[in-house]
């Protein structure tokens, strides 16, 4: 066997012709509804006019086609059942049906409106061959109320030619020319102005237009569509946009018989992270994210992932962490009829680092806080835990920055913050608001003075004490000079509650009214003192 042939790519194509009306079918099945035997169609506005977008099989037995006005169709079937398109609703169950795909290959792309690409080169041997893939396929997807036609080849325009013109073909590598020339030249796909251009010029198949010189084509037509001819004969092909990224290790165990306990399914978690443990010890590395999918026998999906702060190389770690994540869950886990497979993937890894650490005892507490965080994590979600980073700026609400505690605790450790001169009070307030609270400033001393009383939430403060002020100019380089000046204050009230406000532009500077006259700024509360 030459190596060509065992490198070369197999791309199997997938397209479901009647998504939008086998969706709504099922969703009347699995709410228990009776459906009669009417024509049904879904139907989408076109040009202010409302058009045929799906039909089922009976109403194209009565000779309905797509784009058909519904005027017209109404007129051949008063008893058409008729259903309003829901193109978003149609694109999640397309993706719900990618993720069910995943259980064949990793690499599963999209080809809107009704398609998916399958990468399946190195992978077919598992399911039996080729051949028994596409079956086990296409009769999952039927069981599932799913009208659907596949097939084989060794480029993705090929195989999508394939699945709209002649259902079933696994085409040999190198025989992608031989099996679509018969083909019209719409079945490219190339769009209605180039269809028609071709048709004029007397090229009505693909093998036609596959006869003449390359150079005429694209002269003519564009190299887009040369382009697109010579993928669809099998002379190159652009590879697929997988929908995820291939994680670095993946561990999966199918099951003849479904799984459906608590039990069962912990076991299997731990047993797969053992397996995974071990591939990623080989070369030396740890997961950083993980993500475990279940695959239920109905074709539903569920995946959970948790990440780590540091690299994870123990199994009894990941299945902590997962059991966390599973009895956080506000929709729990669903096994319905079952599991048939559960995987167990590395979406992230990293080189592990060797440390002393029977005789460093910082970083035996950095492990340990590291694992609380994760277990925190896992239960609450990543973006809930932070740690606090000091930023260069001078602006207050702008000079801590709130990152997960997972990516950042080791710059956490490591900041530096400005050192508070002993006996003395604190410059910055305990508390700090989200945003500055407006306050009623009657009178105060102008131009740079503080006031003598405010009112602050519906209560009136008298001014007893103040520091002061401590001006603070926005950054005009990332602002565009639209904010103002401040003058702040720390304020005690005659109750002894401590504020600290400021004054939001410079008196006759920055403050000016309708007719240009300098205006009263405006005062805010921006923080408490304990």
């Amino acid at each position: 066997m030459s190596a060509s042939s065992v490198n070369r790519r197999r791309i199997l194509s997938l397209w479901l012709p009647r998504l939008p009306i086998d969706r709504i079918q099922r969703f009347f099945s699995s709410a228990g509804l009776v459906k009669n035997n009417d024509p049904s169609i879904v139907v989408i506005k076109d040009n202010n006019a409302l058009v045929i977008h799906a039909l089922d099989e009976a109403a194209e037995r009565l000779g309905l086609y797509i784009s058909q006005p519904l005027a017209n169709a109404r007129a051949m079937c008063p008893d058409l059942k008729v259903f309003d398109a829901d193109v978003v609703a149609d694109a999640k169950t397309l993706s719900d049906i990618a993720d069910w795909c995943d259980r064949f290959t990793p690499l599963v792309a999209l080809d809107a409106p009704h398609g998916l690409f399958l990468d399946i080169t190195g992978c077919a041997h598992l399911f039996g061959g080729e051949a028994a893939l596409l079956q086990t396929l296409i009769r999952a997807l039927d069981r599932q109320g799913f009208a659907v036609s596949a097939a084989i080849a060794g480029t993705s325009v090929c195989a999508r030619t394939l699945t709209r013109q002649a259902p079933g073909i696994i085409v040999a590598d190198g025989g992608e020319a031989a099996a679509i020339d018969r083909f019209p030249v719409s079945a490219l796909g190339a769009g209605e102005a180039i269809t028609t251009g071709l048709r004029r010029a007397g090229l009505k198949t693909i093998g036609d237009v596959a006869s003449r010189a390359p150079g005429e084509i694209t002269a003519r037509f564009g190299a887009r569509f040369s382009t697109l001819l010579a993928h669809a004969l099998g002379q190159g092909d652009a590879p697929i946009s997988p929908r995820k990224p291939l994680p670095d290790y993946i561990v999966e165990k199918r099951f003849a018989e479904p799984i459906a306990t608590d039990t069962m399914i912990a076991m299997t978690l731990s047993r797969l992270a053992d397996t995974l443990i071990a591939s990623m010890e080989k070369q030396g590395k740890g997961a950083r994210r993980l993500e475990a999918a279940f695959f239920r026998t109905d074709g539903v999906v569920r995946a959970i992932m948790v990440e780590t702060g540091r690299p994870v190389t123990q199994s009894k770690v990941i299945d902590r962490l997962f059991r966390e994540r599973l009895d956080a869950l506000a929709d729990p886990l669903d096994p319905g009829f079952g599991f048939d497979m559960v995987r167990l993937s590395a979406s992230r890894t990293e080189i592990v680092v060797q440390e002393q650490r029977d005789l460093d005892a910082h970083v035996h507490d950095n492990d340990e806080l590291a694992a609380l965080i994760d277990r925190i994590a896992a239960r609450i979600g990543g973006k809930r835990v932070v740690v606090h980073l000091p930023e260069d700026t001078h602006i207050p609400e702008c000079a801590v920055l709130a990152a997960p505690a997972q990516h950042h605790l080791a710059a956490a450790m490591q900041a530096e913050w400005p050192a508070r001169a002993e006996s003395e009070p604190p410059l910055r307030p305990l508390r700090l608001f989200d945003k500055p609270e407006p306050i009623k400033v009657p009178f105060a001393t102008v131009p740079d003075g503080p006031p003598h009383q405010f009112t602050w939430r519906r209560a009136l403060h008298a001014v007893v004490r103040v520091e002061g002020p401590e001006r603070i100019a926005m950054e005009w380089w990332r602002q565009d000079g639209k904010q103002l000046t401040r003058d702040y204050f720390r304020i005690e009230d005659a109750e002894g509650l401590r504020f600290w406000i400021f004054r939001d532009g410079l008196y006759e500077g920055e403050v000016f009214d309708g007719d240009g006259k300098p205006a009263s700024p405006g005062w805010y509360v921006h923080g408490l003192f304990a």
